[in-house]
Parts: C-alpha cells; sequence; structure tokens
C-alpha cells in the first residue's frame, strides 16, 4: 500500500468530526507545502508493538542522536489522539518558541516546545497553526 493509501485509509478511519478536521489539516499543509516528502508512521514498533498514536508525516529533516547516530525523520506530523489532534513540529533549535510566538494567539490548544494539541480546529486559529508549521518547516538546523 502506498504512502497516499496509508494516509487515507488512516484519515478515513477517524470518527467524525475529527476525520473532517485530519482532512481540512492534511490538505491545507500539502498545499502548502506542495511535493513535499510524506510519510506515514503506523505506531509500531519493530516487534509490531504499539508504542504511539499513527502519524501523517511532512518534509524531512535529519535527527542527529547523543551517540552520534542519524536517522530521517519527518518535520511535521500530525496525529489524532484520544481527545482531539496533535501537530508536531520536530527539529526547532528554541524549544519555547513555539509557546512564546504562536501559544498566545492560537485559541483552544495547548502548546509545548514542539506539540500543538486541540480538541478540534473550529477551537483554534487555523492560521496562526499555518504559521507555526511554516516556522517548522523553515527552521533549520
Amino acid at each position: 500500500m502506498s504512502i497516499l493509501e496509508q494516509i487515507d485509509n488512516y484519515i478515513a478511519s477517524q470518527p467524525e468530526p475529527k476525520r473532517m478536521d485530519m482532512e481540512t489539516l492534511h490538505l491545507r499543509i500539502s498545499q502548502v507545502f506542495p511535493g513535499c516528502k510524506l510519510w506515514f508512521e503506523d505506531g509500531k514498533n519493530e516487534e509490531g508493538k504499539i508504542v504511539s498514536n499513527p502519524n501523517i508525516g511532512y518534509g524531512s529533516y535529519t535527527i542527529k542522536y547523543a551517540n552520534g547516530t542519524t536517522r530521517d525523520f519527518f518535520r511535521i506530523g500530525i496525529s489524532a489522539n484520544k481527545t482531539g489532534i496533535s501537530v508536531y513540529i520536530l527539529g526547532l533549535k528554541d524549544n519555547e518558541y513555539l509557546a512564546k510566538t504562536f501559544g498566545k494567539d492560537i485559541g483552544k490548544a495547548s502548546v509545548t516546545g514542539y506539540c500543538i494539541k486541540f480538541k478540534k480546529l473550529n477551537d483554534i486559529n487555523i492560521d496562526v497553526l499555518e504559521a507555526a508549521i511554516r516556522y517548522g518547516f523553515e527552521e533549520q538546523y
């Protein structure tokens, strides 16, 4: 199954209204960054054990671990969770930037060093979320 098919199946598996919110986010990110690398992480480790929620990923960057190894991974991720949706913005140098810059204007969302979590899109200012995502794509190590 292709990555696009996995993404479509994942979004389709979500209950409404989360399905529509995930579809809207996916389309918006895809329109803002056409042609970016797409990822789908099913949340399972090498043994097939579920270790996280599935993620749709966009773009890429190289994670550098303390032991010197590296790994390619997505820059932006979206994931349905039990209470809503999480948007991950990975690879930022300043782990306070998201909260300081976007936290006060985004609406009803929890903003941490790399995650913006909200219940539904209507609870947030999607333009502010898009600005945070744009920043994540533009921020480079």
